[in-house]
């Protein structure tokens, strides 16, 4: 540190201070940090501290930076950057995000900071924004239901693909593309189509099939087209269904306020991105992708689903609906991995409707349509497209490559086809002199507007007609509405969250500070490389300390998301054995612990998944193991393991499973979702990983954001690094196929994580892992009287989490663990994770950032909630009648004049007393979510509901 009068940020990261630490180790019974490591690691993986006293690989990075000092040197690299005028187009544009939205919603750690809304009861504030975005997306495509988001355009494009498939039940395997879809939308429907054995036929769709329509399952189109074209879509989706076939249609959220939608046109589905509604382009993302079908498929929708459900006293109330956890019950038949989610997007573009209402959003439109009809007037029998809404593509004959130069002089990027074709697309940022220079650099003058219909069918349909896109048109109505959603939740501003597997941990300002600067978030990802130096400065240095950190040897960013990266990760080491000539090895070794996540990539991946069993104790069992890789070893392509176990302990026999592995010619995938218990004390590329998923929303601080923004690089050994992703428009990357709609994924939130990297430096990231692992070896000595400990290592250590088994107590005094997480809500806590991955248990992340009085209260919860159940079994409450099955308990159904229940009040309310803690009122009672999976509700309560 260059400044010793400035504490390091290591030191406000982490949160107990060194004489907690010491008594929380003597509570362990070790005494020192490295002596707890030394006793939960295996020795065999542990790195030994050089004589610098740095760990291998984390000597490659830099000193600590102090905030101020990293802030300074990611505003050195930002102002590298030229933010130039973007009009290239290509399913990204530039908006005008309002600051009320900015401040209150991206700037918000009462936003960034919230989990997936897994515990309704308290996640009703951004649960009712999503369904504001499901509801936004549904009357804006014409169709009846829409999902909670998707990745991106891309990837929503590639579930659209997987639906329509399913849909046909295995009769028929190809799929029609028009010609004119975009080209990273194009790339990433092929990655996905080749494992699952779909076969793409690519034409120009605008006279029809080119072959008969029953040979498809499907057809994907683009409104408007990647050329800006509008075309009329309606007689290919009659051909379409004439013939058994569905129909996609990539629809333009925005143009859809001018134009006819897709489920008026008779569309099966409809996909796309929300980016203009308020999300800056940042480099490719996040932005949240959309799915909509109709009501019919409205069970086969992949991700997340926002319903309307009842709770307790019979209110409305919000809540995940059923498929958002199929995949932990289906596993490797999982239509989809849920971790394909963008929520605080969600949440961004929603409330962007939301405040300009239906008539601003046309207004928006028409002023983005009416630049574009300008260029075309001008440009005359140079522009090709009769019909378009903010794209104009012209031909000029060996000169696009002049054009586009000219155009960059003026300070604007346009987007160059081919040698002899420009493309200029509108946006809300467009004013009337880049139109004007626009002109210029094609060396025309500005022509009288035409008059000529430009777009086509117009819309007939009334859309966003719901009090919430009228109500919060003011900025103080906008203000106090996001306020008030935010009051309804949990986050990390106000508490805890100890999530097993989740790493809710803190969220630095520091970190957040740099992602709304113009010079990272108003970058086009395909803008040229002279224009963002600095951001690929920043994407190298995270890259260069990924690798050390994990020891392999190449890693891409490009997977926007941990399921992204899984998929990833399975698609290089298919190509790998592919390249050598055995492209036949498609087993998958999955012990029956690992996370659901990982049985639906592999399926996705087209790999046959088989089951390893697993000891009492947690551990992979070494005989089922062998026994399994001797039956497979000729087709066995991997294994994939997550290490920690996700039973959150250090299994010791890991470097014999990635030997076993080996030996009998498959790769170890080791998936990095518990990487935060390893970081500086071991490293899976070095103690037999042939590839990783890394979340940097968990172990390296990118905000989880609700449910997304996430970003799950994938590291590899040098063997595996030429199947890397690449990307079609972009230099430089792997020579795998592409995972997402840009070549860096989510790049705009990078430098959370080159923050989070740079000032905590070598020593602080080793003591972060360290004081991670003795939180949760601490709360399981706390606890262990009153809720057993399950697994635990060989010498009876855990790793960063710790799982509690509830079971016994649920036989001996009906008392679950859904009563349990419920009732932490009346303490003012967050639960943590339920059920998985055992059912009736409950596995605790306390996460370094989390002081130790922290720590201490939710210990206290625990054990106060304990004696409760004691008193349910003794029979002093009755087991339906008690404060845990009565719990969560709001304000209002205290404020009854009959109180009818053998616990008081205060009780209910104040379990603690009314000084243990801040007092945090659940919104609604506990809520029935069978009710919900029988009467599907996903779009706002009509007004009715409202009298």
């Amino acid at each position: 540190m260059t400044n010793d009068s400035v504490a390091a940020f290591a030191d406000r990261h982490i949160g107990p201070d060194a004489a907690d630490i010491a008594e929380m180790l003597a509570v362990i019974g070790v005494s020192s940090l490295d002596e707890l490591a030394a006793k939960a690691l295996p020795a065999g993986i542990l790195d030994r501290l050089g004589a610098d006293g740095r760990a291998p690989g984390l000597d490659e990075l830099p000193a600590p930076a102090t905030e101020h000092e990293a802030l300074a040197e990611l505003r050195t690299l930002a102002r590298a950057n030229t933010v130039a005028v973007s009009m290239i187009g290509q399913g990204y544009y530039d908006t005008l995000t309002p600051p009320v939205l900015l401040r209150n919603i991206i700037e918000n750690p009462a936003w960034y900071t919230s989990y997936t809304p897994y515990q309704p009861e308290i996640s009703q504030g951004r649960l009712e924004a999503l369904l504001n975005f499901q509801t936004m997306v549904a009357d804006l495509t014409g169709l009846e239901v829409a999902n909670a988001s998707m990745l991106d355009e891309a990837t929503a494009a590639a579930e659209a693909m997987t639906l329509m498939h399913r849909a046909a039940r295995g009769k028929r395997h190809r799929l029609l593309v028009d010609a004119d879809v975009f080209a990273a939308t194009a790339a990433v429907l092929a990655t996905r189509a080749e494992p699952l054995g779909i076969e793409i036929v690519t034409a120009d769709l605008r006279n029809g099939f080119p072959d008969s329509p029953d040979e498809f399952f499907g057809v994907i189109v683009q409104l408007p087209g990647a050329s800006g074209r509008i075309t009329d879509w309606g007689p290919l989706v009659e051909a379409a269904h004439a013939g058994g076939a569905l129909v996609a249609v990539g629809a333009d959220l925005l143009a859809l306020t001018l134009i006819n939608a897709p489920g008026d046109f008779g569309a099966d589905v409809a996909f796309g991105s929300a980016q203009r509604f308020g999300v800056p382009m940042g480099f490719g993302g996040p932005h949240a992708g959309y799915l909509a079908v109709h009501t019919s498929h409205a069970r086969q929708l992949p991700g997340r689903l926002v319903g309307v459900s009842k709770d307790a006293d019979g209110a409305d109330a919000y809540r995940l609906a059923l498929q958002t956890r199929e995949q932990h019950i289906r596993r490797d038949k999982a239509t989809s991995n849920i971790c394909t989610a963008q929520a605080l997007l969600a949440v961004l573009a929603a409330m962007y409707a939301a405040y300009h209402g239906p008539d601003g959003l046309t207004a928006i439109a028409r002023r983005v349509h009416s630049h574009a009809a300008r260029i075309a007037d001008a440009l005359g029998a140079a522009s090709v497209n009769e019909r378009f809404f903010d794209t104009v593509t012209a031909v000029v004959p060996g000169r696009a490559g002049a054009v586009v130069a000219a155009a960059k002089t003026a300070g604007i990027n346009l987007w160059r086809v081919d040698d002899d074709t420009v493309s200029v697309s509108c946006d809300e940022a467009t004013t009337d002199e880049h139109v004007a220079a626009v002109l210029e650099a094609f060396g025309v003058a500005a022509a009288a507007p035409s008059g000529i219909d430009r777009l086509g069918a117009p819309r007939s349909t009334e859309f966003l007609t719901h009090p919430a896109f009228h109500a919060h048109r003011t900025e103080t109505e906008m203000m106090r509405y996001l306020r008030a959603l935010s009051d309804k939740d949990l986050a990390l501003d106000r508490t805890m969250i100890p999530l097993g597997s989740c790493t809710m941990k803190l969220n630095a300002a520091a970190e957040m500070e740099s992602i709304t600067w113009p010079e990272f978030s108003r970058q086009h990802p395909f803008a040229p490389a002279a224009d963002t130096p600095g951001l690929r400065k920043l994407i190298a240095d995270v890259t260069d300390w990924l690798r050390a950190i994990t020891g392999y040897d190449g890693v891409s960013l490009q997977p926007n998301a941990g399921s992204q990266g899984e998929y990833a990760g399975l698609l290089a080491i298919h190509a790998y054995h592919a390249a050598r000539g055995e492209g036949h090895r498609d087993i998958c070794l999955i012990p029956s612990s690992a996370h659901g996540t990982n049985a639906a990539s592999a399926a996705l991946a087209g790999m046959r998944v088989v089951v390893v069993g697993c000891r009492s104790n947690g551990d992979v069992d070494l005989d089922d193991l062998r026994a399994k890789i001797a039956e497979h070893a000729a087709n066995l392509s991997a294994i994939m393991i997550t290490y920690p176990s996700t039973h959150g302990v250090y299994e010791h026999d890991i470097e014999e499973i990635c030997a076993a592995v080996h030996d009998a010619g498959g790769q170890v995938y080791v998936d990095g979702a518990n990487l935060n218990a390893l970081v500086g004390l071991a490293r899976p590329g070095r103690f037999g990983g042939d590839v990783s998923h890394l979340n940097l929303h968990k172990t390296f601080c990118i905000p989880h954001g609700g449910g997304g923004p996430g970003v799950g690089p994938v590291a590899v050994r040098a063997h595996l690094a030429p199947y890397l992703p690449g990307h079609p428009l972009a230099e430089g990357l792997g020579g795998g196929a592409p995972v997402s709609g840009a070549p860096y994924g989510s790049a705009s939130i990078l430098p959370i994580t080159w923050a989070y990297i740079r000032m905590m430096g070598a020593a602080g990231l080793r003591e972060a892992s360290l004081v991670a692992i003795a939180s949760a070896n601490y709360i399981a000595r706390r606890l262990d009287e009153s809720y057993p400990v399950l697994y635990t290592g060989e010498n009876g250590m855990v790793a960063h989490e710790c799982i509690l088994d509830l079971r016994p107590l649920t036989k001996a005094t009906g008392v679950t663990v859904d009563d349990v997480a419920k009732r932490l809500a009346d303490f003012g806590f967050h639960a943590p994770t339920m059920s998985f991955p055992v059912a009736g248990t409950l596995m605790v992340e306390p996460t370094e950032s989390e002081s130790r009085a922290e720590v201490d209260a939710f210990c206290d919860a625990m054990i106060a909630i304990r004696a409760e159940i004691d008193r349910v079994g003794s029979g002093e409450w009755p087991v339906e009648d008690n404060p845990l099955r009565g719990a969560p308990h709001t304000a209002e159904c205290l404020l009854v004049a009959d109180w009818d229940h053998p616990y008081t009040r205060e009780q209910a309310a104040y379990p603690l007393g009314k000084n243990y803690r801040p007092k945090f009122w659940p919104p609604v009672r506990r809520i029935d979510g069978a009710f919900g999976d029988r009467n599907l509700v996903c779009s706002c309560p009509p007004v009715e509901s409202y009298a």
